[in-house]
């Protein structure tokens, strides 16, 4: 779970948070319009577009952004993006996985090869990376909603396939295409989840120590920085301790 979470969780910051701001909602909006073409405008019958949701209300995207972002999906003059996902390496041989929604794909590669090198990684061709990750849906809860063990064995009777557990939340992941059945099975148990999509969950993780995390968390930092850029996800660990010693 480090290599997912603690990057969302964790992360560093830089520059005016109102262009943060603008750069995190374009890429909502972008997501909510993406999952509402490729699937039905409606969230009740679309995994997709029900995370997108999700994850822009806690955001706090604007309901009217959101209506006006599934309302563009059926624009036929609507900038046609298209899904892509990168592979590279960071400091320490850590793995990195970068998908993108982007309307120019020479443009995205240049940038995000140029991410890459510039904080000491390395580009990568499609599936050298991968085969390291297993895809699966989730649905996020807080750890306040039941036990570990009730959780688990509520999650695994609906389907799951793994369960991964912290101190503040509970996750339940499933077949990727699964989820929409998934989500209503444990919803019904536990009520709306905090959030739901995506995710690669690495096989194994990679130790990274000393300087070399600060660099791996530039690195990770400015891809998803990046307007193209819609999830980062990367096999690293790094205790807490040299989080903290970081700040």
């Amino acid at each position: 779970m480090a290599g997912h979470s603690k990057f969302k969780n964790i992360q560093f910051r830089k520059g005016a948070q109102d262009k943060k701001r603008a750069v995190l909602f374009s890429k909502l909006s972008k997501e909510i319009t993406v999952a509402a073409k490729m699937g039905m405008p409606d969230p009740d019958q679309n995994a997709r577009l029900r995370s997108a949701i999700q994850v822009a209300k806690a955001a706090s995207f604007p309901r009217e952004n959101i209506e006006r972002a599934i309302k563009k999906s059926s624009d036929k003059a609507m900038d046609s993006f298209e899904e892509i996902r990168y592979e590279g390496f960071g400091p320490a041989g850590t793995s990195i996985i970068v998908e993108a929604l982007t309307d120019n794909r020479n443009r995205s590669a240049a940038d995000i090869r140029a991410i890459f090198q510039k904080n000491g990684g390395s580009f990568a061709e499609s599936g050298s990376v991968s085969h390291q990750f297993i895809r699966y849906g989730f649905l996020k809860y807080p750890s306040t909603i039941s036990s570990q063990d009730d959780f688990f064995s509520s999650a695994i009777e609906a389907g799951a396939e793994d369960c991964l557990f912290e101190d503040d939340c509970f996750e339940a992941l499933c077949l990727p295409e699964n989820l929409s059945i998934f989500y209503s099975s444990l919803e019904t148990i536990f009520s709306e989840p905090e959030s739901s999509g995506f995710l690669w969950k690495p096989s194994s993780l990679v130790e990274v120590t000393g300087e070399k995390i600060k660099t791996l968390f530039n690195l990770l930092d400015e891809l998803d920085d990046n307007e193209d850029v819609q999830s980062v996800f990367s096999n690293y660990d790094v205790s807490e301790e040299d989080i903290s010693s970081l700040a």
